[in-house]
């Protein structure tokens, strides 16, 4: 047996106890192998409801490795699961679809649904973008915002495909508005509140995020110098009991620079001010060069220096299908109570 396929079966062996709970709990997407923690660096196995989703991002993955991987997957959940490879390690990964190594199945790439939580979620191995349409180590804390959105308004920030949004109209929220510049996210959101017809409708607004959260905040919206700013839909300020920031790495515009590592207190600030008071304001970082130690203290330094100071700070971390052999994940998230 190959020290690849022993890893595997390593992983799924301490997967058992989660996995089941899972089950139980209606979720069918979660994470199988986790390479950069359990023995094969580059490579994630992911399981999105009837599909297996095998990604490599350092070395392409040989044909067959990858058919005897999928074999002790499907064997080990007793599931038939449709098979889909895409090998990220080269430069145009964003681009190229080709498949020299495995031609999934046209089954395995259609539009199929997915489950987390007992709600239904879309499912494309292939698509416009490159990502999967829900990321899977935010699993808890679209959970935790099921269970507190009771009556709630909610604002999710860099919405993607409104994963969060969908858990909080679960979670019987007041209103929910959906915040992307992204149309194809939105769009793929949309779809997803189609899957789950029985939820309250929600809201989805596609902004530029500092165009939309500067007016929501009250804040003026500043030109850069000798720049013309774009059109962008004008709004009233306003506050929500519950605001969910979860940005990316590294973005730029013509109203500012998303930098996850050197200015997070722009993301920050006007999202503090977009909480109300007494509310919840989670706040993501998935870099991991960032330490959550440090930047834990800069989230709460800067709410202090604002003027919102935070009442209670509480770290929200990935599922066991998420393994970190030093305790620090790369996705960190931090619920403040203000």
């Amino acid at each position: 047996m190959s020290t690849l396929n022993q890893a595997l079966r390593a992983a799924l062996l301490n997967r058992q106890a989660l996995l089941n709970e899972l089950h139980s709990q209606g979720t069918d997407c979660y994470r199988l192998f986790h390479g950069s923690q359990e023995g094969a660096g580059g490579l994630t196995i992911d399981r999105y409801g009837p599909q297996l989703l095998v990604q490599s991002f350092h070395a392409q993955l040989p044909r067959e490795a990858l058919l005897e991987l999928h074999a002790i997957v499907c064997a080990a959940l007793d599931q038939p699961l449709l098979l889909v490879y895409n090998d990220r390690s080269q430069g145009n990964s964003r681009i190229d679809r080709s498949d020299p190594i495995y031609s999934a199945e046209a089954a395995a790439l259609e539009d199929l649904i997915g489950h987390e939580w007992g709600l239904k979620y879309r499912v494309r191995g292939r698509h416009v973008g490159q990502d999967p349409l829900l990321f899977l180590d935010l699993r808890n804390a679209r959970g935790w915002v099921k269970q507190h959105s009771q009556g709630k308004s909610v604002l999710n920030l860099f919405a993607y495909t409104c994963g969060v949004g969908l858990a909080a109209a679960a979670g019987g929220a007041s209103a929910v508005c959906n915040l992307d510049f992204a149309e194809s996210n939105l769009a793929v959101g949309q779809e997803n509140a189609q899957l789950n017809p029985q939820l309250p409708a929600m809201e989805f607004l596609q902004a530029d995020y500092f165009a939309a959260i500067r007016q929501l905040a009250g804040l003026p919206i500043l030109p850069r110098r000798r720049q013309t700013l774009p059109s962008y839909p004008r709004l009233q300020p306003r506050q929500f009991d519950l605001v969910f920031l979860d940005p990316p790495a590294w973005a730029k515009s013509a109203f500012g620079t998303v930098d996850l590592l050197r200015d997070y207190q722009s993301l920050l600030k006007p999202a503090l001010l977009t909480t109300a008071e007494g509310g919840v304001l989670i706040c993501c970082n998935n870099l991991a060069k960032v330490a959550l130690t440090d930047w834990r203290e800069q989230v709460l330094r800067c709410a202090e220096k604002l003027g919102r100071p935070v009442r209670d700070c509480q770290v929200l971390s990935p599922a066991a299908d998420f393994p970190s052999l030093d305790g620090q994940p790369p996705l960190k998230t931090l619920i403040l109570q203000l």
